[in-house]
């Protein structure tokens, strides 16, 4: 499996900026999408997970109301749209794949845990001026 991320750029505070994650090299139709970022100097953190199979997501506090993370399965390509950016939004993001059909209750659990992600992306830049 490969992931490839890609939309990342350079905008200002309170812009808006959608990357995008595209996944090949599979044949299973049920899997989750997790989106991750990792600020200098600091650990990385996740951000949000949606479920092809039933659209749930989950998302950090730090981005609820401003992030929204979708996924087309024609294209095995997730999207994250990040509106109200602010320069803490700074990072490199990644996007992670569980390849399992999971919903609900063990979504929310799994995406807790990076060592439930079988495969990563490399990231793409994202940067917040002031």
């Amino acid at each position: 499996v490969q992931l490839v991320e890609s939309g990342g750029g350079l905008v200002q505070a309170g812009e808006s900026l959608r990357v995008s994650c595209e996944a090949s090299g599979f044949t299973f139709e049920d899997y989750a999408i997790g989106w991750f970022r990792q600020a200098p100097g600091k650990e990385r953190e996740r951000v949000a997970v949606i479920s092809s199979s039933d659209g749930t997501t989950f998302y950090s506090d730090s981005v609820q109301l401003r992030f929204s993370v979708s996924i087309d399965k024609a294209k095995s390509t997730a999207y994250m749209q990040m509106d109200g950016l602010s320069t803490d939004d700074t990072a490199i993001y990644y996007c992670a794949l569980i390849d399992l059909q999971v919903t609900g209750p063990v979504l929310a659990r799994l995406w807790l845990t990076e060592t439930s992600y079988d495969s990563w992306g490399q990231g793409t830049q994202v940067t917040v001026s002031s």
